[in-house]
């Protein structure tokens, strides 16, 4: 495991994006950042307002339909919806076999990507939506036929929007799609609560606001430096017969964190299903 790219990014060859959405767009970003040139991306966007968003954005030339421009493209990235990813690989296969592929897609697996495409050589991951703004963390995962260089390249283009880890098992990707592919809206749905507790308790929206998102910032940047489990660091903030541990018992007698582990199971499931749903 690692989240260090390492190699120098081939930018004689485009990279081609099936979806122009959330996703690519924060690939396409940090693609920018490190120098591709934008002539050498090439964007598959059937939504006339996607393909604009992305002229204006980035001085693209997105289309609307996979057609032989592709053929160029050393690497395809695949940020397309589940549901539609079988139709898309339909439209571009033709053009796309000469190509490295890493599909960003939820739930979708590599053997139905590689019956749909015709190629072994697939990385698929599960990135998150912090990679927006260059804080993503994303999973990968790649096929026996996918080369030590070829891991390198789907890491350069990935390492642009974050951090990320490689896993040994396909099947360990609905995992990582329950805790960090869905967690970015876990964090949300708690800084929704926090304000509104907060609002109720007198202070204004915009200031609970930052207090929760600096608090849940600094909290995790703490636990990330530190070598101690959370366990031990939220024991180290409660006092007993303190405010965090009447917070905290509050909680456990509403049996919280049981809860919280049972809707993560709930996505887990969800991303299992999704695979057998739309990739037959």
């Amino acid at each position: 495991m690692t989240n260090t790219a390492t190699g120098t990014m081939d930018t004689s060859r485009p990279i081609a994006f099936i979806g122009g959405g959330n996703m690519a767009t924060a690939i396409i970003g940090g693609l920018l950042r490190q120098g591709l040139p934008a002539a050498q991306i090439e964007v598959v966007e059937p939504f006339d307002e996607a393909r604009a968003k992305l002229a204006q954005s980035f001085g693209l030339a997105p289309v609307a339909a996979a057609g032989p421009a592709l053929s160029r493209a050393a690497l395809v990235v695949w940020a397309v919806k589940p549901q539609t990813f079988k139709e898309a690989a339909a439209q571009a296969q033709a053009h796309t076999g000469a190509a490295l592929h890493l599909s960003v897609a939820a739930g979708i697996r590599s053997d139905s990507i590689a019956r749909w495409l015709g190629t072994q050589r697939i990385v698929r991951s599960m990135p998150n939506t912090p990679a927006l703004v260059g804080k993503g963390m994303t999973a990968l995962y790649a096929r026996p036929g996918v080369s030590a260089h070829d891991q390198q390249q789907a890491e350069q283009v990935i390492a642009t929007t974050g951090e990320f880890l490689w896993v040994g098992e396909e099947s360990q990707l609905d995992a990582v799609t329950a805790l960090s592919g869905s967690g970015p809206a876990y964090v949300f749905f708690f800084l929704e609560a926090m304000t509104k507790a907060g609002v109720e308790m007198g202070l204004a929206r915009e200031q609970v606001y930052k207090l929760a998102t600096v608090t849940f910032a600094g909290a995790c940047e703490l636990a990330r430096a530190s070598d101690d489990p959370p366990e031990v660091l939220r024991e180290r903030v409660t006092s007993k017969g303190g405010t965090t541990f009447a917070a905290l018992t509050s909680m456990e007698q509403d049996q919280v964190g049981a809860l919280f582990i049972k809707a993560m199971h709930a996505a887990h499931l969800r991303a299992k299903e999704l695979g057998d749903e739309f990739g037959s």
